[in-house]
């Protein structure tokens, strides 16, 4: 169920999204709102869950996490025992910055952030390859990023 938002909510919602750090005195000049109003509904949007927090965005290229790798899994079967087990040691690899369990070919989704090539080689081997029923894992390395 989606919650109900209006046109300055959305408004509102849009601006954070591309500028987090954005006081709410410069998003009520935005939205043609005094400043207590702007405040009031931004910590309503937080209490509704909606605004879930504020993050920095970086520039991974230059921390070292330049290869962006998208990972799909197969189980080797999907009772709750294996799905729970791997889902258990997935969410602890460092190197995977999203696991999403998708319907389709495959059952997951990995986003993966490493240094380079061997790196991932290593994750693969080392990591990924210990958590037990993985039936078959196909790799996409990104060349560029249009939108994300």
């Amino acid at each position: 169920m989606a919650a109900e938002l209006d046109a300055i909510d959305l408004e509102i919602l849009e601006l954070l999204s591309k500028n987090g750090k954005l006081g709410n005195k410069e998003i009520a000049a935005k939205i043609g709102l005094s400043t207590t109003p702007t405040f009031e509904r931004i910590r309503r949007l937080e209490r509704k869950g909606i605004i879930k927090g504020y993050v920095a965005v970086l520039d991974k290229s230059k921390i070292g996490k330049g290869l962006k790798v998208f990972c799909q899994v197969s189980l080797k079967s999907h009772n709750a025992e294996i799905i729970e087990g791997f889902e258990k040691e997935v969410v602890h690899l460092k190197e995977v910055s999203a696991c999403y369990h998708i319907a389709g070919d495959f059952d997951y989704s990995l986003f993966i952030e490493v240094t380079d090539m061997e790196e991932y080689q290593v994750f693969l081997k080392q990591k990924l390859a210990n958590i037990p029923n993985i039936a078959n894992v196909q790799t996409a390395f990104v060349m560029s990023t249009l939108k994300g």
